[in-house]
């Protein structure tokens, strides 16, 4: 816990932020959970990030069971490629081209898990592993026809304020299409501490939940907050 208040002593106002706009709230199909969750989480990411691969490994497990699996929290996915070409742009396509044929999150878990390879021989046999038609899923990679989709995801992570991965955004399902409430972004992958202490804060304000004191001492602003603090 002392680990956790210094980070949670760490916030701050994040003047970058997105004000307000749908588009930054955008929805499509790369969602955990239950549709109708008070909550939202919003991940930017990356395949190739090794604290990304970390807050899978560690973090996620702890979230999806006690969150997401419970219908509290509903969670996307953005990508968030670190450089222009590379293995983290092939892991971006894989996963988009896995999603067309209804395998997304599949691809999703097995990239992000130990031992996992972007070349694309390794993703040809990850697709097989999965069921996926492989001549489709080829053919999706090399065409490249979400690279615009991909860094689309990239641009709406920096407009939160990112510059490195992965980033959160928490908010309340509801302001998802017009925010009435301050959104919090969580830059890095930290504890599952401060994940907790973020959403049960928001389930508090989340509609038909009997009125809470606040836990947090900072003051909100229309601009958003962000959990500082060392990864």
């Amino acid at each position: 816990m002392r680990v956790l208040g210094r980070v949670l002593a760490g916030l701050m106002l994040m003047a970058a932020l997105v004000s307000g706009s749908a588009e930054a709230f955008r929805e499509d199909a790369r969602l955990r959970g239950n549709p109708n969750a008070p909550v939202t989480i919003i991940e930017y990411s990356d395949f190739t990030c090794g604290f990304c691969a970390k807050f899978f490994q560690e973090t996620w497990p702890i979230l999806q069971s006690r969150y997401i699996d419970t219908g509290k929290v509903r969670y996307y996915y953005r990508d968030f490629p670190r450089a222009d070409q590379g293995p983290g742009v092939v892991g971006a396509l894989a996963s988009r081209c896995a999603g067309e044929q209804g395998r997304f999150w599949q691809m999703h878990d097995r990239l992000f898990s130990p031992g996992a390879d972007l070349e694309a021989g390794s993703l040809a046999q990850d697709a097989e592993r999965l069921g996926l038609n492989s001549r489709k899923f080829l053919s999706c990679l090399r065409d490249g026809a979400y690279l615009d989709a991909i860094f689309a995801d990239r641009e709406e992570g920096r407009r939160w304020g990112f510059r490195g991965t992965p980033g959160f955004v928490i908010l309340l399902t509801q302001d998802m299409s017009g925010r009435q409430t301050t959104p919090v972004t969580v830059p890095g992958a930290f504890p599952y501490e401060v994940f907790q202490e973020q959403i049960e804060e928001f389930l508090r304000r989340s509609p038909g939940s009997a009125p809470q004191p606040s836990l947090s001492k900072h003051s909100e602003t229309t601009t958003g907050v962000s959990v500082g603090g060392v990864r």
